[in-house]
């Protein structure tokens, strides 16, 4: 029987090959162009008659490759894929049947090419749906990295952040706390999640009033939140703080809690009091400079009276006492002079300077403490420093800050030793007391801002924070020497001007 359908198939072969195409090109010509059809239809036939020499279904494995390859390409369902092959198995039908061969059923014919055909979309189906489940596990794979990287990018953020984020729950219990909520309120994840969100509520009710307005807030409205307040730390602190709260809707847009953004507003709140601090300072200055120019203009006049009254006295005991005012009249002077050169507004512009005459003013400036009564200055000024190349007022308040932390640490007794010196590289500002002295531990930190060992409104913690940043700006360094109850050294370091 397989002879006899080769016989037919190749007798047919032309006729079958071109009404297949034509049913083709009428169906599928806007999808697939002419000669992929005509590819397709003659590497069918070419399999089917070689299916039919071997009785082998595997030699047809290349062709159905090939095949998934163009309909897929070009977008042809499963359903489309039927109709080609249905196409062709009627071609193959309405040309067989014209022949009647002797000893042959003309029905066991065509059934056996029809089970062929069927054969063909069968296995074209499997390689389909293998590759559709291949592609779909790609896909489900796809997205579980997809996932998995959102994941570790939240988790990410959520415990990078400087911010200390929390989710609390409809129940108002803690549900995520990350490392900087942790970092701000002393509290771990461990220690936290369960339990209350009131647990960080400093113990005041309009704390509790608060919170009863957040929780009504939030599970009603779907907008952020912001609150200045306080929250209480787990050693009992209470820090201001800057609450973001936004609501947590569930799957279907239910209330199911809030996250909690919290901002500790401690240095910023420290700031503002540095701010108001300096505005203080600023006007005290301003009104120190307008009172020392109200201050000279009599004591000119008071001094040249004196002088008058010097000329023609002849009385020697006189004279000594005149000689006495005439000093504490230049005393007050100097004290102005350098009153109205310590407010005169700064300047930025930096310049050649000697070192020698900005220290001496500092000196000058700091002996007029009402503190310096039971105080020894002892100063050794080299006036053949070579000249540096800084910003004088800056470099002045320098001096001054680190001579008043001087007095501070003697408590108005002891010495305080000024010494300037230089080498080839640099010039070196050596300001020594015998006071109170430090520890290592608080060496290491008293050039942070706001870092202060003084009692609340004695000291800002800037002085030294700011002195350092100046110095390091001229290219320079600080260096500190103490021991607790022997004294400490601040040794200054400020390049040599090379030009």
């Amino acid at each position: 029987m397989k002879k006899r359908i080769l016989e037919l198939l190749n007798k047919y072969y032309d006729l079958i090959a071109e009404t297949w195409f034509e049913k083709l090109i009428d169906s599928f010509g806007n999808i697939l162009t002419e000669a992929q059809i005509q590819t397709f239809v003659e590497s069918s036939l070419e399999t089917l008659l070689n299916i039919v020499k071997t009785s082998e279904y595997k030699n047809a494995d290349q062709y159905l490759i090939e095949t998934y390859t163009l309909f897929s390409g070009a977008g042809l369902t499963l359903l489309d894929v039927s109709q080609i092959y249905s196409y062709g198995r009627n071609v193959l039908f309405n040309n067989l049947q014209k022949e009647k061969p002797e000893g042959y059923d003309p029905v066991i014919i065509l059934g056996f090419i029809d089970e062929m055909i069927e054969q063909f979309f069968a296995r074209y189906g499997m390689l389909h749906q293998n590759t559709a489940m291949k592609e779909l596990s790609n896909d489900r794979n796809r997205l579980a990295d997809k996932l998995e990287l959102s994941q570790k990018y939240l988790s990410n953020i959520l415990h990078t952040s400087e911010l200390a984020i929390m989710v609390i729950g409809s129940d108002e219990k803690f549900q995520a706390w990350n490392k900087s909520a942790e970092r701000i309120f002393g509290y771990t994840d461990i220690e936290v999640i369960g339990k209350p969100s009131s647990l960080l509520l400093p113990e005041a009710q309009k704390y509790y009033e608060e919170l009863d307005s957040i929780i009504d807030f939030t599970s009603k409205s779907s907008e952020v939140k912001i609150i200045d307040t306080e929250r209480m730390t787990k050693e009992g602190k209470i820090i201001p703080v800057q609450l973001s709260i936004a609501r947590l809707p569930g799957s279907n847009g239910e209330f199911t809690g809030r996250t909690v953004i919290i901002r500790d507003q401690s240095q910023v709140k420290n700031l503002q009091q540095q701010v108001d601090q300096s505005e203080k300072l600023a006007v005290i200055g301003q009104l120190a400079a307008g009172v020392a120019h109200e201050i000279g203009n009599p004591l000119t006049s008071i001094s040249s009276l004196v002088q008058l009254i010097q000329r023609k006295n002849k009385d020697a005991v006189l004279s000594e006492q005149l000689i006495i005012i005439k000093e504490n009249i230049d005393r007050i002077s100097k004290i102005v002079r350098e009153l109205v050169d310590f407010s005169r507004p700064p300047s930025y512009k930096k310049e050649l300077v000697q070192t020698a005459d900005i220290l001496k003013t500092a000196v000058g400036i700091v002996k007029y403490d009402k503190r310096v009564k039971k105080v020894n200055f002892e100063t050794e000024y080299n006036n053949d420093t070579p000249l540096i190349k800084a910003i004088p007022d800056q470099l002045l308040q320098v001096f001054v800050n680190i001579l008043i932390n001087a007095l501070d640490a003697i408590e108005g007794t002891g010495t305080i030793k000024v010494k300037l010196d230089h080498n080839d590289e640099f010039v070196f500002i050596k300001i020594k007391d015998n006071g109170c002295g430090m520890d290592n531990k608080i060496i290491k930190k008293i050039f942070d801002p706001f870092f202060t060992t003084k009692e609340v409104g004695k000291g800002t913690g800037l002085g030294l924070s700011v002195s350092y940043g100046i110095v390091k700006n001229f290219n320079g360094d600080i260096l500190v020497e103490s021991k607790l109850n022997e004294g400490s050294t601040f040794t200054i370091k400020l390049p040599l001007n090379k030009n």
